[in-house]
């Protein structure tokens, strides 16, 4: 009953948390690239996820904390990559980073205590295929970048798609709330 109890109030906590850093996340993403440049619309067209961010909105609930997870393990592992073509405030690019990576850790926390919790089913074929999904849902995003040799419109055009993603997060967070 106890551990119970924890976990409800650890869980409720990452929620109210995951909220607010969502929408700073958001503001530091709008607030580094500012307006899309007009020059970049060729590399927006050419940018064709493997599947549509919102399909990955199919999970059920108690995979809705793995795949939270994984899309900000990834957006992390994007925004670390090579960001030298961008002309971007490099103060918002580090506390952008600094919230997915705080985010994380909170996540992982809560993650773990549900699974010392649930020491009969630690990774389920169920949450192996949400991460699964998520991971080549970003595997599509991480390949344009690379084809379009990390320029400045591939960036641009990468920092419109991510805000997608938190709205999904947001959504996910709410399934978690009910």
């Amino acid at each position: 009953m106890a551990t119970t109890v924890y976990l409800d109030d650890l869980l409720l906590f990452f929620l109210s948390y995951q909220n607010k850093v969502n929408k700073e996340s958001l503001e530091l993403l709008k607030k580094m690239s500012g307006n899309f440049p007009s020059q970049c619309i060729h590399e927006r067209a050419a940018f064709k996820p493997t599947q549509e961010v919102s399909q990955l909105s199919l999970f059920q609930k108690e995979n809705a904390k793995v795949a939270i997870q994984e899309i900000l393990q990834e957006i992390f592992n994007i925004f670390s990559k090579n960001l030298t073509q961008s002309t971007w405030d490099g103060t918002s690019i580090v506390r952008f980073q600094n919230g997915l990576y705080q985010q994380i850790q909170r996540l992982e926390a809560c993650l773990r205590a549900q699974m010392e919790k649930d020491l009969t089913n630690p990774q389920s074929e169920d949450l192996q295929h949400t991460s699964r999904r998520v991971k080549q849902y970003f595997q599509g995003t991480d390949a344009f970048l690379k084809e379009m040799q990390y320029s400045l419109c591939a960036w641009e055009t990468i920092c419109m798609e991510i805000p997608r993603c938190f709205v999904l997060i947001d959504k996910l967070t709410r399934n978690l709330s009910n």
